[in-house]
């Protein structure tokens, strides 16, 4: 038989585990607020800090920009802009033709041999008729952080025109202003995306990691001698491109 005693120190024991499995889901339930609250309230203030920045085509070409800074996005059979990207260098290109400013930097990733996002940009620019002098590839935009870095640290831009969607634009536009760039945004949001859901809870996510780049300020993956974007484009380039503009 099991002694009185004993019975008391089991339920003591019981009375204790269910004590401390409550607090422990009452602790969860805390951070779990706490980190979702921390994710709503970076998200909002980063938009309201930068919205007046977003501006229209016809207000950018007031603004004699160093350059209009094309974000780059996927490309398909390693020369066809997705549409995403295809819409953001239309508006670019719109930009260059209203004379927001005479350059172009085309930013993106190519950092494999097979995968290459801005020799497609910048191409699809000179078959549009714009001089190849005047487009500008950043090879090492693996990230709208990075992007903005080394448009200040490598082209020595001061004053930008930024193009992406929209949802896009609010981080890029944070981003710039706090590496200490003055910087201005154009949306380009012709059409709906398919998986937009997807992108628009991906970028909650990374409001919130960038919000704590700017803070850090690290390195992007790649620096190196400086080429001023008022300067000659060709200078970045790796390959022979068609000067043979379609239109």
């Amino acid at each position: 038989m099991v002694a009185k005693g004993e019975k008391k120190e089991k339920k003591s024991d019981k009375k204790s585990n269910r004590y401390i499995l409550r607090r422990a889901l009452l602790l969860v339930l805390i951070l779990c607020f706490a980190g979702g609250a921390s994710l709503l309230g970076i998200n909002v203030f980063m938009k309201s800090s930068v919205d007046e920045k977003i501006i229209t085509a016809e207000q950018a070409k007031k603004l004699d920009a160093d350059c209009i800074l094309v974000l780059g996005a996927g490309v398909y059979g390693g020369d066809k802009p997705s549409l995403m990207l295809r819409d953001r260098l239309d508006k670019g290109i719109e930009l260059y033709d209203l004379a927001a400013s005479d350059r172009l930097l085309m930013t993106g990733d190519h950092g494999r041999v097979n995968y290459d996002e801005v020799n497609v940009m910048k191409q699809y620019a000179i078959n549009e008729g714009i001089p190849s002098q005047n487009i500008f590839m950043d090879h090492a935009g693996f990230s709208t952080y990075e992007s903005m870095y080394r448009a200040r640290d490598i082209f020595q831009a001061k004053k930008v025109v930024i193009v992406t969607q929209e949802y896009h634009l609010y981080r890029a536009l944070y981003i710039a202003e706090k590496l200490g760039l003055e910087a201005w945004g154009v949306a380009t949001d012709p059409r709906e995306y398919g998986g937009q859901d997807y992108r628009d809870a991906r970028e909650v996510l990374a409001r919130v990691k960038d919000f704590f780049y700017t803070i850090i300020q690290p390195e992007p993956t790649f620096l190196g001698s400086a080429i001023p974007v008022n300067g000659n484009g060709d200078m970045t380039n790796d390959k022979e491109l068609s000067t043979n503009p379609s239109k």
